[in-house]
């Protein structure tokens, strides 16, 4: 099969803008990716999107984004795979080039959902969960997470203390990225004395609410170099599903669909956990930034918090992890976070991300959709 690449990227800032929609956003971001490539044309659109219909009133999404981004009549569909639609978005443009169908394709994800009480928003993200066994009975995103940080700090005697630095290196790489949401530094302190939102997860364990849109133009061998200078491979892909009811699952403390999707990317890619340079993981909670570190093979079950603690995955470690600020506090725009983390690998692999740089020729984004229920891992080469 041959080879395809990034050749453009375009994010926005994430954030509360009331005075931008989910066709405003998305522009910004579109516009910015098709000027890397000289506003060539491009064949098809697929969006990454949870919440358009539930809060928007919006759907056919795909039509409405390429029409106002002036994208001409493309093929043009939304895909939705709770917050890891992002990565399934940037799974299937990738299938499409594979497929033979299309050479440059356009990648998006936008989500909107500032303008709508936390209650609202909190209710549209409980959908990810299972409607009919969870969501029926009172559940809560944030309470299904609660169980599995607790779970989680008792089966590996980690305390507060250890869990709170996860957070604290977020929140100090996101301080250096202006695309971020939380732009400021945090202690253990403040994190261990942050509000209760379900025990043990505080405040400052839980990324934020906020708007935004990224785009990523992939393009095929053979028209790549002719649109950019630093085309950035996607040397593999790996998606996968698990039950999405968690008590039928005989793990809590490992995300199957992550373990799964990784092992085909990185036999894709003919690489190995140790040759990840940077890495961009799935940190809706404290807890999945650990666990996701683990399942993706960086480090011994129960390991990452003291590891973290003693300086492994900082800036200048190998991977570092989350340079952007991760889903904790560069921010979590649902449907759109996949792209923004392919995005910002390709950026540090191209040289041009405009916070912390890690220097490296492998990078790595896993994007999760529900509380690991479907899984995206993409390993990306210079």
């Amino acid at each position: 099969m041959s080879k395809i690449y990034i050749v453009g990227v375009g994010i926005t800032k994430i954030g509360r803008f009331f005075g931008k929609g989910l066709r405003e956003l998305f522009a910004e971001a579109a516009s910015k990716a098709l000027e890397e490539i000289g506003n060539e044309n491009v064949q098809a659109l697929i969006v990454g999107n949870m919440t358009s219909s539930s809060l928007g009133e919006q759907d056919n999404l795909g039509a409405l984004l390429a029409d106002h981004a002036g994208l001409g009549k493309i093929p043009a569909f939304k895909v939705e795979a709770a917050c890891g639609s992002g990565g399934v978005a940037v799974y299937t443009g990738y299938s499409l080039i594979a497929s033979g169908l299309f050479d440059v394709v356009m990648v998006g994800g936008v989500e909107k959902q500032t303008e709508y009480p936390t209650r609202i928003v909190s209710k549209a993200l409980a959908q990810a969960a299972d409607a009919e066994y969870e969501l029926f009975y009172g559940i809560s995103f944030t309470g299904l997470n609660a169980l599995i940080m607790r779970l989680y700090m008792n089966t590996y005697n980690v305390s507060r203390d250890e869990m709170s630095v996860w957070p604290v290196l977020m929140h100090k790489n996101a301080s250096k990225n202006p695309y971020a949401q939380l732009r400021f530094e945090v202690t253990k302190d403040q994190v261990a004395k942050s509000m209760v939102i379900a025990d043990p997860i505080r405040l400052l364990d839980s990324s934020p609410i906020g708007d935004g849109a990224a785009a990523l133009i992939l393009a095929s061998e053979k028209v790549a170099r002719k649109l950019s200078d630093t085309p950035i491979e996607i040397a593999g892909v790996g998606m996968a599903t698990d039950h999405i009811y968690v008590a039928y699952r005989e793990n809590l403390l490992s995300l199957e669909a992550t373990v799964l999707s990784a092992k085909e990317a990185y036999r894709m890619a003919k690489t190995e956990p140790k040759d990840i340079d940077v890495a961009e993981v799935h940190d809706a909670f404290t807890v999945l930034g650990f666990i996701n570190m683990e399942d993706l093979g960086f480090s011994e079950r129960g390991k990452t918090p003291k590891l973290m603690d003693e300086g492994r995955f900082w800036p200048g470690d190998k991977p570092t992890v989350n340079p952007s600020g991760g889903l904790k506090a560069r921010g979590h725009p649902v449907g759109a976070t996949g792209v923004y983390q392919v995005a910002e690998v390709a950026m540090q692999l191209r040289g041009d991300f405009p916070g912390i740089k890690v220097e490296g020729d492998v990078g790595l984004a896993q994007s999760i959709g529900g509380l690991g229920t479907t899984v995206t891992t993409i390993v990306l080469k210079r």
